[in-house]
């Protein structure tokens, strides 16, 4: 059965048997070395909810990356875990041709009035409107997948331009066009290079190693489509770089946040 969801039509992704899924990531998605990272969390989270049901919502993602994914049909196998009557853990394997490329733990809970009031600490920047920022297009003959991207820059510098910041805030939405929800946030929070690249002239190899994501809501605008993204690099050494990576949506709030550790092969 496929999928219904507007991305998961995206991806042909499509439930085989029980608790097993099929989805292509054609060469358009590729990023450096293999399908794009994010892709491969959206699909993830996509499987955990359909794994568990529209009962319960996305809280977090925690992914590893096993191999080297390629181009084509991937294998997305769910084994659920059940915590108490609220809450539910989705691990989920990510094959191709058998070998293991990606593993991921999803944790989904419902919704329900607390005892504590609301409160978000992380608070958007004041940037122009989206419409008030200039397109800027990464070289798809380096990143094909960046041609799935509407990326808008609204503060701070540019890849690859000797920066001493090491930080990026956009505008962003993805080709084609869909609603900001779980999926498609865990592919927004990869939507942008390593944040140490302001710092560079010339691109190298930062490959994602470990990827988590934390959802601040489930309340999702089904209008909305585009992001600010804004990631900030915490720290590069040792042949190691760690990304944070916030996502809030036009109206301010957060909807994400996110983790990104990396290895510099360069």
């Amino acid at each position: 059965m496929q999928l219904t969801s507007p991305f998961g039509a995206v991806f042909d992704l499509t439930e085989i048997d029980r608790h097993r899924w099929r989805a292509r990531v054609d060469d358009t998605w590729r990023g450096w070395t293999g399908p794009h990272g994010g892709v491969i969390a959206g699909l993830a989270v996509a499987a955990a909810e359909s794994a568990v049901g529209d009962e319960v919502a996305v809280r977090a993602l925690d992914l590893r990356f096993l191999g080297r994914p390629r181009d084509g049909e991937l294998t997305l196998r769910a084994e659920r875990h059940p915590v108490g009557r609220t809450t539910h853990v989705v691990d989920i394997a990510v094959l191709q041709d058998e070998d293991t490329v990606a593993a991921a733990s999803v944790t989904l809970g419902r919704t329900r009035a607390g005892t504590i009031d609301d409160r978000f600490d992380r608070t958007a920047p004041q940037v122009p409107a989206p419409d008030a920022c200039a397109l800027f297009r990464l070289p798809t003959d380096i990143v094909p997948a960046a041609a799935h991207f509407e990326i808008r820059p609204a503060a701070g510098p540019l890849p690859l331009t000797g920066s001493d910041e090491t930080c990026m805030t956009v505008w962003t939405a993805l080709i084609p066009e869909l609603p900001l929800d779980a999926p498609s946030l865990a592919v927004l929070a990869d939507a942008l290079p390593p944040a140490i690249f302001p710092a560079l002239t010339a691109p190298v190899a930062v490959p994602t190693v470990t990827m988590s994501l934390h959802v601040h809501t489930d309340d999702f605008d089904p209008l909305a489509r585009r992001a600010l993204v804004r990631a900030a690099n915490v720290s590069t050494g040792g042949g190691w770089s760690v990304d944070d990576i916030d996502i809030w949506d036009e109206r301010g709030r957060l909807l994400a946040t996110a983790r990104q550790s990396r290895r510099v092969l360069g």
